[in-house]
């Protein structure tokens, strides 16, 4: 019951943040506005004759007061935007994304707009521009490789927010993609040996996704993995008993999405060159014998990657409840150690 209302909960919360976001951006376009209105404001009253008497200082000031009226409108303008995202766009990473695009141009026009402002020469300001950056160039090679891999990542979308993913030895699900890295929650680590978060935060270059393999377990199409129960029983066991409780306990735990997703997945293998693989009925229950004198049996399901731990010990609770009911037909092995 937990379980089903879990979801509920996570939607509800969610709707928190989104209303406390919208109201966190009205806030901002509010404050943008104050600063326009008071920079445009001061722009005016300079044009009166009463502030001759600044003499040269009077042009810079006219100036900056102007270049920070053009600042807020154009970020003022980038907040309105945001929040329209906000509230037109469902998904996450999505909405995510795009609010981080807007952010960058926004920031870039004002440079823009402050290099139009601030220098008269355009000849002698582009000249300074481009030795500063050939400089920068060499000094942050790293930075500007992962701000180029921040843009790979946009567009090839190798993970995005919300994904558990895999990259070198770093596991987790992705919470933040930065203009030059990238923040994951970590689940297992160092401490556990259950894929649940551990409590940690990892943060890595964005440069990496160039350098690495990425294990996406959260992929749109199919945003699920296998897993594999193993049970060791004694060689005189009823096989075809373990096998049919098994599989019951199973199906009855995972419900009909389990048959929904193999279809899902057999439509996948269809649609790719890939037409001799076998894709058994599932749940699939396999038999092979151990060195240890016993017999091996595995349960293999589908399931999502966050529920997989949860959904591995209830069908291990329920499955050896079940056998243990019927110790003539379910033997396990025992040590003849005293």
């Amino acid at each position: 019951m937990d379980v089903e209302k879990a979801p509920k909960r996570f939607r509800s919360l969610r709707r928190i943040d989104l209303n406390k976001t919208e109201r966190r951006q009205r806030i901002w376009i509010a404050s943008y506005l104050l600063v326009f209105l008071c920079a445009g404001t001061a722009y005016l009253l300079l044009q009166l004759h009463v502030f001759e008497i600044l003499g040269n200082y009077l042009s810079v000031a006219k100036k900056i007061s102007l270049l920070v009226a053009v600042a807020t409108l154009i970020l003022m303008f980038a907040r309105t935007i945001e929040l329209i995202i906000y509230k037109r766009t469902k998904m996450a990473y999505m909405r995510y994304n795009l609010t981080r695009m807007v952010n960058l141009l926004s920031w870039m026009l004002v440079l823009a707009v402050s290099v139009a402002f601030l220098f008269k020469n355009w000849y002698s300001a582009a000249v300074s521009l481009g030795l500063v950056s050939l400089i920068l160039g060499f000094a942050l090679q790293n930075p500007i490789f992962s701000f180029i891999s921040w843009i790979y990542i946009l567009i090839r979308q190798p993970y995005r927010v919300g994904d558990r993913i895999q990259i070198a030895e770093f596991k987790g699900d992705v919470v933040e993609v930065n203009y030059l890295d990238t923040t994951l929650w970590e689940f297992s680590g160092d401490y556990l040996t259950n894929d649940i978060p551990s409590g940690r935060l990892i943060r890595f270059p964005n440069s990496l996704v160039m350098q690495s393999a990425v294990f996406n377990y959260s992929w749109e199409k199919f945003p699920y993995i296998w897993n594999e129960i193993p049970f060791h029983i004694a060689y005189q066991s009823d096989l075809e008993f373990v096998e049919k409780t098994i599989r019951k306990i199973t199906m009855d735990e995972m419900g009909e999405k389990m048959a929904e997703r193999i279809d899902d997945f057999k439509r996948i293998i269809h649609q790719t060159p890939v037409d001799e693989l076998n894709v058994k009925e599932y749940p699939y229950i396999s038999f092979r014998t151990n060195p240890n004198t016993w017999i091996e049996v595995s349960v293999t399901y589908l399931v999502e990657p966050k529920r997989a731990a949860m959904i591995r010990s209830r069908l291990i609770k329920k499955i050896l409840a079940e056998l243990n009911e019927h110790p003539d037909k379910t033997m396990f092995p025992k040590s003849d150690a005293r």
